[in-house]
């Protein structure tokens, strides 16, 4: 007895249509797609993922409520067209997870990327495909959903910005501070003194702020006045004109001059001799200058910024450093914290130089295990961010592609925790985080003790107990009378 073809809902255009055999269906080449229960189409139609189903022609087959509302495009709009053509996707093409599905039979769960929408903006999504098969197990097309992540990408983008301005990056409440203020130093025309340890991070700094000034799209010129001798380092300023010295055989501009609408950098300008200091001076307060060999002076623009890792104001008491070129330069005062007092940081940067050596040199080293963390946290970085950057490199040469250990770092961090009682591990290095935590708390109120203890949720004497423990000093006057005048 010969059986009758099968009976199978037929979808034309989004609409069910009536019910034909499936040889008719192949005849007239409808897509055939077997009726789904009520209970599912309410469930698809109910949840906040978009969901789409594709044909073997990747012509869009379903689109639920939330596709829709994501994407911007009608349901009317999309069904019958290819999905390329409605999502204009990172992920289209070569790259298509949902291709990439039909190939090999695997779900794909998760996969980033942005979609296109109706508008024309950029959507951040989370995609997960499957492959769609009848009930003999035929492959029929394929289903995806996708997840809008803009509130998700918002929320990164938010918290990403309080632990980062321009290339400067850190979660510490020492250098949250300076991040708050930089913009309104950026905006300003005034001379910047940029005080700090060697390896800071002061031209860093003085970059972020050229960038986020009005003269941003001017040059920005960095001049290391310890490096240079006087004569060279006033010719490397002011520029000369031909015959000034023996061998100007032509004009030579300054940096005053290529600096023009944008801003020069001096850094240890804490090494300048006092004549040089005298020309300086000048400039600062005039904004004129005279080349060498030159008989007319040369205005300039350039926007100054001056850094030393000296203290100025005790050279100036030992008559190294003239006094009115210490208040001219002394008019934004920016100090930055070492490394030392900021180690919270230590993680953050040491994430940014995986990634970018592993940019430059095309590997994939996966960061540092917790043991070999711990000895980073433990050191007290004397070379400060330069220090911390040389050891992640050499470590990052030596691991291969792998993570990296204790035995891939230097003996100045890895003697010492062998030679030392108990060595250094995760414990210890938790009570150097704890220690940071309670200074910085401490320093924030002003060395006010019970303010502190609110901030970090402990009790007073818990704090009392922790500062005695971690040997941590206090200055004599704890700034409770000036505060607090009930505690």
């Amino acid at each position: 007895m010969r059986r009758s073809a099968p009976r199978v809902a037929l979808r034309i255009g989004g609409r069910l249509g009536t019910r034909v055999s499936s040889t008719d269906a192949t005849k007239h080449r409808y897509r055939v797609t077997v009726r789904k229960p009520a209970t599912t189409d309410a469930i698809l139609e109910s949840i906040s993922d978009g969901v789409f189903t594709v044909d073997a022609e990747w012509r869009i087959t379903s689109f639920n409520r939330a596709a829709e509302k994501i994407t911007g495009v009608s349901r009317k709009e999309a069904i019958g067209r290819r999905c390329a053509e409605v999502f204009r996707s990172s992920m289209c093409g070569p790259s298509c997870a949902l291709q990439r599905t039909l190939k090999t039979g695997r779900p794909i769960i998760g996969k980033s990327g942005y979609i296109v929408v109706a508008d024309g903006t950029r959507v951040p999504v989370s995609i997960s495909t499957a492959v769609l098969r009848d009930t003999r197990g035929n492959v029929t097309g394929g289903a995806e959903t996708f997840r809008d992540l803009s509130d998700v990408e918002a929320l990164r983008e938010e918290l990403e910005g309080k632990s980062r301005v321009g290339d400067l990056s850190s979660r510490s409440p020492l250098m949250q501070r300076l991040f708050e203020a930089l913009p309104t130093i950026a905006a300003s025309p005034s001379t910047v003194l940029l005080l700090g340890e060697t390896g800071t991070g002061k031209e860093l700094v003085a970059r972020t702020i050229h960038a986020l000034s009005p003269r941003a799209r001017g040059p920005f010129v960095a001049v290391n006045c310890g490096a240079l001798p006087d004569t060279l380092l006033e010719s490397e300023l002011f520029g000369y004109r031909a015959g000034a010295f023996t061998g100007a055989a032509r004009d030579r501009q300054g940096r005053f001059a290529i600096a023009q609408g944008g801003t020069l950098f001096l850094d240890e300008i804490g090494e300048v001799s006092p004549a040089l200091q005298v020309r300086l001076l000048r400039v600062l307060q005039e904004r004129t200058y005279e080349p060498l060999g030159a008989n007319r002076s040369e205005t300039t623009d350039a926007r100054v910024i001056v850094a030393t890792n000296r203290d100025l104001a005790a050279r100036m008491r030992e008559g190294l450093f003239r006094e009115d070129l210490y208040y001219r330069v002394n008019v934004v005062r920016v100090e930055l914290p070492p490394l030392r007092r900021r180690k919270e940081d230590i993680p953050l940067l040491v994430d940014e130089l995986i990634a970018r050596f592993n940019r430059l040199q095309k590997r994939s080293v996966k960061g540092f295990t917790g043991e070999a963390l711990s000895l980073l946290m433990a050191h007290e970085w004397p070379g400060n961010v330069r220090e911390l950057a040389n050891v992640v490199e050499r470590a990052f040469v030596v691991c291969g592609d792998r993570h990296i250990g204790i035995a891939d770092l230097p003996e100045e961090l890895t003697g010492r925790a062998s030679s030392g009682a108990g060595g250094l591990d995760i414990r210890s290095a938790h009570a150097v985080l704890d220690a940071q935590a309670i200074r910085t708390a401490l320093e924030r109120h002003g060395f006010n003790r019970l303010a502190a203890a609110k901030e970090l949720g402990i009790h007073k004497t818990t704090l009392f107990r922790r500062i005695r423990k971690l040997g941590i000093e206090l200055p004599g006057r704890d700034g409770r009378l000036a505060r607090d005048p009930a505690e």
